[in-house]
């Protein structure tokens, strides 16, 4: 069901092969013209390695974390700076009215996570999404109400974050997102362009219609400057008050009541909800992949687990030599992902409520038996889930579709500290509720809207207090010395584990500059279709996947991915190419 909805909203976003400049690195972020007066190119920003960067969806973003790195802030404070200075330009995708992932690493390889994922309601039971008639509801019935509507769990990840790994003032991290909120940011081609194909969220709300459409219901057209004071307010009462302006008092309770009205049923958020949230750390998920260590976030995301099966299932081929033009490398690739995603659907769930077997899913012997599965000559007639000793959870009720409302950055300090954080509102404009001046996420239609299938639960249904799912994927990779390689990550629903591991296997296996790692084509192949990128070199490869077997089809891909690639010479970042990212240095 949520898939017919989106797909409906599959049209190319932006050209493939789309070239954004990317800010210098003195270029101050409260500049109103940023993007028009300070540029260079993206192949001029990854000719210039680093010790000190930040790679962001937005360059104006971007060059928040890269102020705070300036005034001698760690790691973990310039990515706080760029999440809240996302919430002002990219309030499409993520912010403070969503929640995200921390994966952060430091010189000598510890690695330590932090879960910011929303919480459904106390209130809720596996019955949220179920109408009066006792089927699911559709998802376009549930998105742009408060069933969708999850408790936000990024100002507390922020404040968990900065409290163990933070050097300068709380304050401080605010005050390049409080000055693009009050001086004013510019729409850009990819912001105008998700106001007029999501209208249907954007402008829900009487704050989204005001704010971002013309007196006649438009769009603003590109290169406008949009002021936002009542999030500017926001920010302010956050930066002075910390995470408890947000969780607690008047403001939580406001906060609870916008989602509560917009529920169409008694079970409903509330105050105590907000009161209640906490950010959680968590163990990593740390597994082998040749000789490269490969770090990140288990559940409830389910990340790390289907980022580390699709590279392990693939190791025992000399992918180098087969080649990366090469059909028989993506069809490879496609089988590997069929296997990793079968076992992401039955069993990722939040481990707070469900025994996830994260040992099993990421046991080498596990996945070497699913390795064997995979032939170079042919495709897999059927692909299902493993069988997890002592587990009988029952299958999802669909794959989960790729997203539009996501975003991922990274950043690295002069200390050789590394964060790699996803931060997201779900879908674009997330549940189009606002509040205080941004939009409040649809995270909980994450959750599956099927509880029970053959008289067993599905591992990620609705439950009061419970996190949904997540594909989000921030990764930390260290080479064989210790050193850090690679941080990365991606934006784009269901899609983001593939973004992510076929980055690093462009890095590894194929060695390729960062400028050319992030610009890899893309093919997704979580279940029986494999969708190739179009306008790539790998719609000519069409018809030798399907003498293998595959059914095959082209189209575009919400891609969008950031990383930091460090060699001997020092670290580069990189942008997707087909995204308005940028990299910008200390």
């Amino acid at each position: 069901m949520k898939a017919l909805y989106l797909a409906l909203a599959a049209l190319p976003l932006l050209g493939a092969c789309a070239t954004i400049p990317a800010v210098q690195p003195d270029t101050a972020v409260d500049t109103p013209s940023v993007l028009a007066t300070s540029v260079q190119t993206r192949e001029q920003a990854a000719a210039d390695p680093s010790e000190a960067l930040v790679s962001a969806a937005d360059p104006r973003a971007a060059g928040a974390g890269a102020k705070i790195l300036r005034q001698g802030g760690s790691a973990t404070d310039a990515a706080i700076a760029t999440m809240l200075a996302l919430t002002v330009v990219e309030p499409q995708s993520s912010g403070i009215g969503g929640g995200g992932f921390y994966v952060r690493g430091n010189a000598a390889g510890d690695v330590i996570t932090i879960d910011g994922r929303e919480k459904a309601p106390a209130a809720a039971t596996p019955a949220w999404f179920t109408g009066p008639d006792g089927t699911p509801l559709q998802y376009r019935d549930a998105v742009l109400t408060g069933l969708s509507v999850g408790v936000p769990g990024n100002v507390a990840l922020a404040a968990n974050a900065h409290r163990r790994f933070g050097k300068l003032a709380w304050a401080d991290l605010f005050a390049p997102a409080i000055a693009l909120a009050e001086g004013g940011f510019e729409v850009t081609p990819r912001f105008h362009e998700y106001l007029g194909r999501f209208k249907d969220r954007a402008a829900a709300s009487a704050f989204g219609r005001s704010r971002f459409f013309t007196p006649v219901g438009d769009p603003l057209p590109v290169g406008t400057k949009v002021r936002n004071p009542q999030l500017a307010e926001t920010l302010r009462a956050i930066a002075t008050g910390g995470a408890a302006a947000f969780y607690e008092g008047t403001s939580a309770a406001d906060l609870a009541d916008v989602a509560a009205r917009a529920t169409p049923r008694a079970e409903r958020m509330t105050a105590a909800d907000l009161a209640q949230y906490a950010a959680t750390p968590r163990a990593p998920v740390c597994g082998q992949y040749r000789a490269y260590r490969v770090c990140g976030m288990g559940p409830p995301s389910s990340g790390a687990t289907t980022v580390y099966a699709i590279l392990k299932q693939l190791e025992r081929f000399d992918l180098a030599s087969i080649g990366a033009n090469s059909a028989t490398f993506w069809h490879l690739f496609a089988e590997s992902q069929r296997l990793a995603y079968a076992d992401r659907e039955r069993y990722l769930a939040d481990d707070d409520f469900v025994a996830v077997p994260v040992g099993w899913l990421t046991d080498a012997n596990y996945l070497a038996s699913r390795s064997a599965l995979i032939s170079p000559d042919s495709r897999m007639s059927e692909v299902a889930a493993g069988v997890a000793p002592g587990l009988a959870m029952a299958p999802p009720d669909g794959d989960e579709p790729p997203e539009y409302g996501t975003s991922h950055f990274v950043t690295r300090d002069p200390d050789g500290n590394a964060v790699s954080y996803t931060s997201t509102i779900e879908g674009p404009f997330g549940s189009g509720l606002t509040f205080g001046g941004f939009y409040l996420n649809n995270e909980l239609t994450d959750f599956s809207f099927v509880a029970e299938q053959d008289g067993r639960p599905v591992a990620n249904r609705v439950e009061g207090g419970k996190r949904p799912r997540s594909s989000m994927a921030p990764t930390l990779v260290y080479g064989p010395d210790g050193s850090l390689l690679m941080a990365v990550g991606a934006a784009g629903g269901g899609t983001i584990p593939v973004q992510t591991a076929k980055a690093i296997i462009a890095a590894i296996d194929f060695g390729l500059p960062a400028s050319e790692t992030l610009a890899f084509p893309m093919l997704y192949s979580p279940g029986d279709t494999i969708v190739v990128e179009e306008g790539t070199s790998l719609v000519a490869l069409t018809s030798a996947l399907e003498a293998l077997g595959h059914t095959v089809t082209a189209r575009a891909l919400p891609l969008k991915a950031n990383a930091i690639i460090c060699e001997a010479k020092g670290c580069i970042g990189a942008a997707d190419p087909r995204s308005e990212g940028a990299t910008v240095s200390r």
